[in-house]
């Protein structure tokens, strides 16, 4: 069979209905579903990236930026509502592009939802991280640095990233329906926090603070201007990941056909309306360059200490002393629920990549007792615990956000597609406005990709170049789908595009070394060429190999 066959949806189908001691169990209703939404929404970018964008790249036009990224995640999350309540299966578009695209574009978009949703784990356990610092501070107990923070911020290992990556990974081995249960109780915590938050700190909003709203650009694309608010939206994208995580329980819901839009759809308006008025008060309580520097990962706590009266001496007394406290520690119990959904969204896709041989199968193992993926989750609390202990959360942060974009342009594809090649399908609920609404998506999304920094698009790259090795050695060749070798019809085209994608790291590497100067250290640059040189030859090499006629 081709390397472009489709999963037929038949097979979806019977996935989908599968009951038993070995199968995901169905616990999930509309309200779980919303509350999963939140629960991986609202502090993946909110308490950890926001501050960040505002200093390096848009000042307070962050809010402009949350509005921009907010109407890519709509279309998105319109696309993703109709595959969700179409095809009720785990794997979110990894199974949708499988059913429209094929097996190697399903390949190429699993393999990149590690980076939106393993990687998204990282990045929330270095912040959960930082905020514990912070708070202890407030004890007087000081942690050293060499313990909390990984080689590239001044440490050597961040080993309370480590702890929480470990503890939501025990959490969910334990079972999704006591998953669910406290992740809701963390939710209705976190949503207080963000109103208290956002209501307290409107009277402390200083226009001063809003002038320049758009500061000017400095002369170098995306800082500031125009060009910085866009920039900015495609880190804050990161953000918005939770609705589409939602997609990812479809075969733990009770009523995925009813249920899943609402979920997607209702998580994702929730958050949008609250980011926009939560980074406006956050930037109008302080100036935005006051979230530079080490402060940047978690700026709810700077702009709390400016929420009173300064002295004489221009000192600011909080009014609220006690609020800067109790938000922390509900920050810290918010961030815990974002962790718990990102690394059961990564279980799931990976479950269902191996229930189609494309990985091994302890990924797709359950236990008969808690009717988890029990090992697959061990699996990822030592993969993500090592990159939130030693990789800097600017980089495992923009890798999120330009993973997370390309998942969402292919999910937009798939509707499209789908609509012209499957038009007699039943659909519980309809993307309005076929094929406008699937464009819009695609090119907000490849707009702000285009605008994130050349060093992330760098990683993007290596990673979808590791992916390809990986699926030419195992996945052709055990695909249930395959001829159970790994000469299968596709194969060149397979090849071609990794010779592309070898060509594009050489430009996209000179690029990078451009904007930062070639005076600069090149070591990414040496990387990218030395990684480019081995796949041309790889690739190279097998491009005139016959290949079967089916």
């Amino acid at each position: 069979m081709s390397l472009f066959v489709r999963k037929p949806m038949d097979a979806l189908m019977n996935e989908a209905a599968e009951t038993g001691e070995h199968t995901l169990k169905k616990t999930l209703g509309a309200k779980g579903l919303i509350a999963l939404g939140i629960g991986a929404i609202i502090g993946a970018g909110l308490f950890s990236i926001t501050g960040m964008a505002a200093a390096n790249h848009a000042g307070p036009a962050i809010t402009i930026s949350f509005i921009v990224a907010g109407f890519g995640c709509l279309f998105a999350g319109l696309c993703y509502a109709e595959f969700a309540s179409m095809i009720p299966v785990a794997g979110s578009a990894y199974t949708y592009s499988y059913a429209t695209m094929g097996e190697f574009v399903a390949w190429i978009i699993g393999w990149d939802l590690v980076l939106e949703y393993a990687v998204g784990a990282a990045t929330v356990g270095i912040s959960w991280s930082r905020y514990l610092v912070k708070f202890l501070e407030g004890f007087n107990v000081h942690l050293p640095v060499e313990l909390t923070a990984g080689p590239w911020d001044g440490g050597i290992i961040n080993l309370p990233a480590v702890s929480i990556i470990v503890l939501m990974s025990l959490l969910l081995i334990k079972g999704t329906k006591e998953s669910a249960f406290v992740n809701g109780i963390i939710v209705a915590v976190k949503l207080a926090v963000v109103l208290t938050f956002i209501i307290l700190g409107w009277q402390y909003i200083n226009n001063d603070n809003f002038n320049p709203y758009i500061p000017d650009n400095t002369g170098n694309f995306g800082d500031f201007g125009f060009s910085g608010i866009i920039r900015a939206a495609a880190i804050v994208f990161f953000a918005y990941i939770g609705f589409d995580a939602v997609s990812t329980a479809a075969q733990e819901a009770k009523n995925p056909k009813r249920d899943m839009p609402i979920g997607i759809l209702g998580s994702l308006a929730i958050c949008t309306i609250l980011y926009i008025l939560f980074a406006h008060v956050m930037t109008g309580v302080t100036s935005y360059k006051s979230f530079a520097g080490q402060d940047g990962i978690a700026p709810v706590s700077v702009a709390i200490e400016n929420m009173g009266t300064a002295n004489a001496a221009g000192v600011i007394t909080p009014d609220y002393p006690w609020l800067n406290r109790a938000i922390v520690v509900a920050i810290l119990f918010g961030y815990s629920s974002v962790i718990l959904v990102m690394l059961m969204g990564q279980s799931r896709v990976f479950f269902s990549m191996s229930k189609d041989g494309l990985i091994p199968r302890i990924f797709s193992a359950v236990n008969p007792k808690t009717q988890t993926p029990a090992k697959s989750n061990l699996l990822f609390m030592v993969f993500v615990s090592a990159f939130a202990a030693f990789i800097p959360a600017r980089v495992v942060g923009e890798m999120t956000s330009i993973g997370t974009l390309f998942a969402f342009i292919l999910v937009c594809a798939g509707v499209w597609v789908m609509r012209r090649k499957m038009p007699e399908l039943q659909r519980a609920f309809k993307t309005p406005l076929v094929p406008l609404v699937p464009i819009l998506g695609i090119a907000v999304c490849l707009f702000m990709m285009v605008f994130l920094p050349m060093d992330t698009w760098i990683r993007l790259i290596v990673w979808m170049l590791i992916g390809m090795d990986i699926y030419l050695v195992y996945g052709a060749k055990h695909s249930h789908l395959g001829n159970g070798t790994d000469n299968r019809k596709g194969m060149k085209i397979a090849r071609i595009t990794g010779l592309l994608l070898s060509v594009l790291l050489v430009v996209v590497g000179f690029l990078h070394q451009k904007s930062v100067g070639f005076d600069t250290d090149r070591t990414l640059l040496y990387i990218s060429l030395a990684f480019a040189a081995i796949h041309l030859i790889l690739f190279a090499r097998k491009l005139g190999r016959k290949e079967p006629l089916s």
